[in-house]
């Protein structure tokens, strides 16, 4: 009894142990099966001969398997028939011989009776070199006639009438002289052979008999067999040897594809004295030759390119740099000449001013030069450090008050937030705003601007809404190119160079931002300056819609901030507080003098 417990708990520890190495092994299995599944998955969508040697395959594989079926069903059918004809001529000459002798036969004692019949029935068995039959003969049950009480059945090799089909015995007890045929097995030593039955049926001293002779189809089966073992040999050699031509064939053509691809990928990095290595004559070496010739032409086309590029910035750079002293020179004669102008008679004092503002505008174009020549040679470098943006865009408001008040517009600062700290380079971001809220103002007939500023989890957005002329869907897409312009008869007269919206747009490149611009003809203009909250952040969405709604903020708050800048007394002032009306429309109390316009 101790013993048994023992062994009985040693089983159970030894299971125990077997699960867990199975749970483990399965938890470490199911990891590894993953990964070559990717890799499998990666490798199909990223080779092209990968998924045509397969799809060959496969293509092969349901070809044969379609061919293979008809085939091996079309010789089965072919055998059987065969076969049943045969059995069939040979039942009716055995069933006949059968017939003739009890109908010859002369015997009234048991012992002759049954003689006659074992003799007679083992004529038909017979051992043929092709069928080998087999009998069952039965007394028909249900006679009215008296039957033959000394034979009642007799069957060769042990067999019994089981092994006839009973829809074969139903047909031959109900028919007259008619043979009928089955499909059947029956046993044969240890095995069950395929074979065919067939049924007529025969009568003796008055009593009616069936008789069963049963061919059987073993070799018939094994011819089969063995048919069927061919054509899945030479089948599988088949597809194995279709597969290798078609990996063989779609190297030879997908090779210098691939070869080409990673050539093109060098070339666009940079990399132009890549080419390509042409044997031959055929087709794809005349396609690697073209391909060596084009990247010849480009590599050509863009030293050139990259030559004169460099030829013309530093022409730029250095004319730049050589006009800075003869316009110092210029500029301070032209402030001498400005601050006496009062002591000139009407035209020479008009000739000092329009002298002195033109200076100030090319010492302006020649500063934007400059800068644009330092993006132009890659030197333009980010220096980025924490700040407020509301600090930033306070300081530019106010220094655009006196040409806002001029133009007759109001500024307002609108936003939900209170402080938003951005990794920026303040003097750069400085020099956007400022040129977006000039061209605001220059474009806003004297309409109210509105500055928009809102942020998420990853950046922040300055939109610069104007009320005046408006630009279509073409110049909003072109108002970033140096020295476009939408109206070129229309006058600057705040002094523009044409590149200020250039360098606003490098330097949004510069800190990986996005700046874009919206219009729409007698609508105004929506210009949007989004910027990551960190240096070197990745923008997944703007706060603010590219296309303004009326200055409606995205989401709720009980709290806005609106900066506005009086047109009478040319200072920023800033309203806060605002009242909610219960439709969720938020109303914003305008500062003394701002007046009417100034509610959003």
């Amino acid at each position: 009894m101790l013993l048994g417990r023992i062994w009985t708990r040693r089983a159970l520890i030894l299971g125990l142990r077997i699960t867990r190495l199975v749970v483990t092994a399965l938890q470490h299995l199911r990891p590894g099966l993953r990964y070559l599944w990717k890799s499998l998955l990666r490798r199909w969508r990223r080779s092209l001969e990968l998924r045509t040697v397969m799809m060959t395959i496969l293509l092969s594989v349901i070809s044969f398997a379609v061919v293979g079926a008809y085939l091996s069903n079309q010789i089965a059918n072919n055998l059987f028939q065969e076969r049943l004809t045969q059995a069939e001529s040979e039942s009716r000459y055995y069933v006949k011989q059968v017939q003739d002798t009890f109908d010859g036969a002369q015997v009234n004692d048991q012992s002759s009776v049954i003689t006659l019949v074992y003799d007679t029935l083992n004529t038909v068995e017979g051992n043929g070199s092709v069928i080998q039959r087999r009998y069952v003969f039965e007394a028909l049950p249900e006679q009215n006639k008296p039957r033959n009480r000394w034979v009642e059945s007799r069957a060769s090799d042990q067999l019994t009438v089981r092994v006839i089909p009973p829809e074969l015995r139903k047909s031959v007890q109900e028919s007259g002289k008619e043979q009928y045929w089955a499909s059947t097995e029956f046993p044969v030593g240890n095995q069950d052979h395929p074979g065919i039955a067939v049924g007529n049926k025969v009568t003796f001293n008055g009593t009616v008999y069936e008789l069963y002779l049963l061919y059987d189809l073993e070799n018939a089966q094994q011819t089969l067999d063995q048919i069927q073992n061919v054509l899945w040999a030479g089948g599988a050699a088949l597809i194995i040897m279709i597969g290798g031509i078609a990996w063989y064939v779609t190297r030879n053509v997908v090779s210098p594809v691939s070869h080409a691809a990673v050539v093109s990928e060098k070339l666009a990095a940079g990399q132009l004295q890549e080419r390509m290595v042409v044997k031959g004559e055929d087709e794809v070496a005349r396609l690697g030759a073209s391909f060596n010739h084009m990247a010849a032409s480009l590599q050509e086309q863009i030293t050139q390119l990259a030559t004169l590029s460099q030829m013309q910035q530093r022409f730029v750079s250095d004319v730049s740099h050589e006009l800075r002293t003869p316009l110092t020179t210029v500029r301070m004669a032209a402030e001498v000449l400005f601050d006496a102008r009062d002591s000139f008679d009407p035209i020479n004092r008009r000739s000092a001013e329009l002298l002195y503002n033109q200076v100030e505008r090319f010492q302006s174009l020649l500063s934007d030069l400059l800068e644009i020549s330092r993006f132009d040679a890659g030197a333009a470098v980010l220096e980025a450090e924490p700040q407020d943006i509301f600090q930033l865009i306070g300081q530019v408001i106010e220094g655009a008050a006196p040409v806002a008040a001029e133009y007759g517009s109001e500024v307002r600062l609108t936003s939900r937030n209170k402080s938003i700290i951005v990794e920026m380079d303040s003097r750069r971001i400085d020099r956007i705003l400022r040129n977006l809220l000039l061209n605001a103002v220059e474009h806003g007939e004297g309409k109210p601007v509105h500055v928009t500023v809102a942020a998420n989890h990853d950046a922040v957005a300055v939109s610069v809404r104007d009320h005046g002329i408006g630009m279509t869907p073409a110049e909003a897409a072109r108002v970033f190119d140096r020295f476009w312009r939408a109206d070129p008869a229309r006058a600057r007269t705040t002094g523009g160079s044409g590149l200020g919206l250039s360098i606003a747009a490098e330097d949004t490149k510069l800190h990986n931002g996005w700046l874009q611009a919206w219009g729409q003809k007698g609508a105004g203009s929506n210009f949007r300056l989004t910027l990551p909250l960190k240096k070197g952040g990745t923008i997944v969405k703007s706060p603010l819609h590219l296309e303004p709604h009326d200055l409606r903020l995205p989401g709720t708050a009980p709290e806005q901030r609106v900066l506005v800048v009086d047109t009478q007394e040319r200072q920023p002032r800033l309203a806060q507080a605002p009242s909610s009306d219960t439709s969720g429309r938020t109303d914003y109390g305008g500062a003394p003098g701002a007046g009417e316009a100034g509610r959003a």
